[in-house]
């Protein structure tokens, strides 16, 4: 009865979080013990009485703050002084800022919208075909959630109780495995279909973009820096972090007023309370499945179909590229992860933190895959480009998603290294 209550509320559009509460509430009344009423309400508010929570609306803030300091022109104006002269070189420039801009934002489809409002006319103008110029920008803006800060993964800390830090810090080799590989499908693109080149500056014109982005690139190193050295919690680094991104704004770029913020601060709230009803939600769901004994279930199932680690996790990618082609992927990871975690900890004994990678990264890409791929249909949106065949020209770059979150399945290494 609670699969079928989920599945039509998923099927008329339902958000998810009430899809979640709705679930657990006819599971409560289906299972013919009302004295577990009266612990709903309580689950939820205990899934959020976690201070690692702390960290995202500090994050979100921080990346308001600098969408209003001119960020992404000066991170733009930087990567075309070093790869601009490059055939191909504006698609090299598009991820290396998308990769600057994740460090900061955080979330892929405000990258998205964001990189694509900038860059796609821009490369439409040296002669690139606009759909894979908003192709581009919309896997560019896949690092959003992998490169820390990252939203998803402070909210997959939270689901599987590990510590924010160090699942913030297992992203840092899986972003740049993902920018590399990208980097060099542009290049053999590049070759093949004969991508323009742009203007060679010299060194003065280099030397002015690094002045002029040092300070933005101050904004990631500080908060990096804090988590990495110890000197405080993701939750500190972020507080100090949207420090940083208000004074650069109003004494460096002067582009942020006073007036701004009001406007900031509630886009910085709805957002947040949007990802924290989700977690909520999630809170009562999972108490549910437990008491249900769902993953028991689950776990014999997939025992029977995947005999290894290496098995389980395969068959975790097939069935997660689905479910992220019709599901965002915090909402995707709040479902799946009660579900999935106890059975690839206690039966496959799969490290949390290389699991936590794996799954993100497998919902995060199906952002870009049809049917649904919210982030395909918002570059497309704000491109003017059909969703299909904007999937159609990017094609090399999900063949070559599809190989990193493969070898990120059978390498926990490159999860787990900075532990």
């Amino acid at each position: 009865m609670t699969a079928l209550v989920l599945v039509v509320l998923l099927a008329l559009g339902v958000p998810i979080a009430l899809v979640l509460c709705w679930a657990a509430l006819v599971f409560i009344l289906a299972s013919g013990n009302p004295l577990l009423l009266d612990s709903f309400a309580p689950q939820m508010f205990g899934a959020l009485d976690n201070f690692g929570l702390l960290a995202i609306p500090l994050f979100i803030l921080v990346g308001e703050l600098m969408n209003g300091a001119g960020i992404t022109v000066r991170l733009v104006r930087l990567a075309a002084a070093f790869v601009g002269a490059l055939r191909g070189g504006l698609a090299y420039i598009n991820l290396l800022a998308n990769m600057m801009v994740a460090s900061i934002l955080g979330s892929a489809t405000a990258q998205i919208a964001m990189m694509s409002q900038v860059m796609v006319p821009e490369m439409e103008r040296a002669g690139y075909d606009r759909a894979f110029a908003a192709g581009l920008t919309a896997y560019g803006g896949l690092l959003g959630p992998i490169i820390p800060p990252s939203i998803v993964f402070v909210v997959y800390a939270v689901l599987a109780q590990v510590a924010v830090r160090d699942m913030l810090l297992a992203g840092i080799l899986p972003g740049l495995l993902l920018t590399g590989l990208f980097m060099g499908t542009v290049a053999a693109l590049g070759r093949w279909r004969g991508l323009p080149r742009g203007a060679k500056l010299g060194w003065r014109d280099r030397l002015l973009a690094v002045r002029a982005a040092v300070p933005m690139l101050l904004i990631p190193a500080v908060i990096i820096g804090t988590i990495l050295g110890g000197y405080g919690s993701p939750t500190e680094a972020a507080a100090v972090g949207a420090v940083c991104a208000a004074g650069i704004g109003f004494f460096h770029t002067r582009t942020l007023a006073l007036r701004d913020l009001p406007a900031i601060l509630l886009r910085t709230g709805l957002n947040t309370a949007l990802v924290l009803f989700l977690v909520a939600a999630a809170g009562v769901f999972s108490w549910v499945l437990i008491f249900g004994e769902v993953p028991q279930t689950v776990a014999v199932w997939i025992q029977s179909v995947a005999t290894t680690p290496v098995g389980f996790l395969l068959l975790v990618l097939v069935v997660l590229l689905v479910v992220g082609t019709v599901i965002d992927g915090i909402p995707g990871l709040i479902m799946v992860v009660p579900i999935l975690l106890p059975i690839a900890t206690g039966v496959y004994g799969i490290h949390p933190l290389h699991f936590g990678v794996v799954v993100s990264v497998t919902l995060i890409l199906g952002l870009l895959s049809p049917p649904v791929g919210i982030g395909l249909h918002v570059a497309a949106s704000v491109s003017e480009v059909g969703a299909l065949r904007l999937f159609r020209v990017t094609l090399p770059f999900f063949a070559v998603a599809i190989v990193a979150l493969v070898v990120l399945a059978l390498v926990p290494w490159l999860s787990l290294a900075f532990l």
